[in-house]
């Protein structure tokens, strides 16, 4: 048995600046721009390494163990989500139905500001319910793309877009993932979720419009957006405290589509913005139209049915594979479990970040059947059968997608070794710990904290596996709810999701900008660090100010 030190230099600070050691590399690497993000992944790989072995004094061989373990963990299920994802997007491409996609899309509006709040804000948060672990990303980076935006606003505006969303995702394995470890109630820790994104579920679609065409660009539109932002956040309030954490993305989202799509029948901008450039960043100004009416007779009803096709069987298919009831009876007849051998349950968690000393697992579930990607992988087939693709056709167009997506997910697996090896290590629980003692502030910066895991492993499910319980137990030892601060880890924690590295080449990947990474990175940063910070004081608040204080669940 090895136990983790959380401050092997003897010094909190040198110890706190070691282990930070390996995230600031990989992220000053990409956001340099002269250091592709998969050798920027593959060098901060062994510098973890090396402040693994050398200062947090693990073992040589569980170092290894635990990398290679997350290099497997970053193909199954991460990477082999985007694959199936651009599979399925080359394919709609090849049969002609994602130009029928972009022409419907054109049918219910050609401002671009309002396409960015249908695709990116809702029907991105729609994947995020029922998927999660990137896909959202994918699908809406490829479909802003094939409608004419540029690699930079497609891969940055869909990563600002998939945060308020985030901590539903998937059904709700994030706040599954947080019950599990703090054994606190589901039901009360999304509910008190659901008392803390509300807020940002309003501010993000008019942040997403700022992002994209600025202050007049955004103001012109603000209807819509706050009709997008309403009709989102109440559904997100109502379904997590009155109903459960596990729909509330899908209920919320299907919800602010509708709305949208029904105001923009009586409801037009005075101009329309036609210039898909980002702001201050493609051109020097966005085109801007006259205001005309929509065309609603570009697509027949065959041809609409034609161009949804696809995206229905993909839905279909997401809302079954994300049941209970699907991954429990997949698991438990279509599952390999591998115990890392001289790593699983060697490894102690130790107090203060524990109760008491506690293994660490160190498995690899190969629930291959339950796979999002999986899913995704049979929504594609399905859908090129039925366009008339032939099957050695699908077999030679998915070698064309793994060539393409090589170095993506050579990236991401690099990246999620990176998360393994510093959770095993204990490295990530300094950081941790450095949060943890800011006593009277601890609100803010444990919601930071939260923000911080996100960026580390790509994941709020994983985020909160990581720090839900030094969540609970810090904020027990300061009199604060342990309820919401777990809770905040959560919040906080979605707003790392768009700079996060996997989440990063996920998106340069869907939308085919290899190689310029560390451009949405800079792109992202401010906007994820200041939208963080206005978590931290929202939770705050709640923690100290009334009438704030009346909305915290015990």
């Amino acid at each position: 048995m090895w136990d983790q030190h959380y401050n092997p230099l003897g010094n909190t600070a040198l110890s706190t600046i070691a282990a930070a050691l390996p995230v600031v590399t990989l992220l000053v690497l990409i956001a340099s721009g002269k250091v592709k993000a998969h050798l920027a992944a593959i060098i901060a790989l062994i510098v973890a390494n090396i402040i693994t072995i050398g200062i947090f004094t693990m073992p040589t061989d569980m170092s290894i163990r635990a990398s290679l373990l997350g290099v497997v963990i970053g193909f199954f299920p991460i990477g082999w989500i985007v694959l199936n994802v651009i599979f399925l997007y080359r394919i709609t491409v090849e049969t002609g139905r994602f130009e029928l996609l972009q022409r419907a899309i054109g049918g219910v509006t050609t401002d671009r500001r309002l396409q960015l709040l249908l695709i990116a804000f809702a029907f991105g948060a729609f994947f995020e319910g029922a998927s999660g672990f990137g896909t959202p990303v994918a699908i809406t980076g490829a479909v802003l793309i094939g409608l004419g935006f540029s690699p930079l606003a497609a891969s940055g505006l869909s990563l600002i877009a998939n945060t308020a969303p985030v901590a539903y995702g998937a059904l709700g394995t994030p706040i599954q993932g947080l019950a599990s470890v703090t054994g606190l109630d589901p039901y009360v820790l999304g509910a008190m979720v659901g008392r803390q994104l509300p807020f940002f579920s309003l501010v993000v679609p008019f942040w997403l419009i700022w992002a994209f065409a600025g202050w007049r660009g955004m103001i012109a539109i603000w209807p819509a957006i706050l009709v997008t932002g309403v009709s989102f956040a109440v559904p997100q309030f109502v379904i997590s405290n009155f109903i459960n954490p596990w729909i509330v993305d899908i209920g919320a989202s299907l919800i602010s589509m509708g709305c949208l799509i029904l105001f923009l029948k009586v409801w037009h901008p005075r101009e329309l913005w036609t210039s898909p450039a980002l702001r201050g960043r493609d051109e020097s100004a966005a085109t801007m139209a006259p205001a005309k009416p929509l065309d609603t007779k570009k697509l027949s009803q065959s041809e609409l049915w034609s161009a949804l096709l696809p995206w229905i069987i993909v839905c279909v298919v997401m809302l079954i594979w994300g049941t209970g009831a699907f991954k429990g009876w997949a698991n438990a007849n279509f599952a390999w479990k591998f115990e890392v051998p001289e790593l699983h349950n060697m490894i102690n968690k130790v107090p203060p970040v524990a109760a008491k000393p506690t293994p660490e697992a160190a498995v690899f579930d190969f629930t291959y059947l339950s796979f999002t990607g999986t899913g995704m992988l049979l929504a594609a087939i399905i859908s090129g059968l039925l366009m008339g693709f032939s099957p050695a056709k699908m077999v030679a167009e998915y070698g064309r997608t793994i060539r393409l997506c090589a170095i993506s997910l050579t990236t991401i697996s690099a990246m999620l070794a990176i998360g393994t090896l510093t959770r095993l290590s204990g490295v990530d629980a300094t950081l941790g710990l450095a949060f943890a003692a800011t006593g009277v502030l601890y609100p803010f910066f444990g919601t930071l904290l939260g923000w911080l895991g996100v960026a580390l492993t790509g994941s709020d499910t994983a985020s909160n596996v990581l720090f839900g319980n030094l969540q609970k137990i810090t904020s027990e030892q300061l009199g604060l709810s342990p309820v919401l601060m777990a809770a905040a880890n959560s919040s906080g924690g979605v707003m790392g999701k768009m700079i996060d590295a996997q989440s990063i080449v996920v998106a340069s990947t869907a939308t085919n900008w290899y190689g310029h990474e560390g451009s949405i990175l800079r792109y992202v940063f401010l906007h994820s660090i200041v939208l963080a910070c206005l978590v931290g004081v929202l939770v705050t608040l709640q923690a100290y100010v009334y009438p704030f204080t009346l909305l915290v669940l015990k």
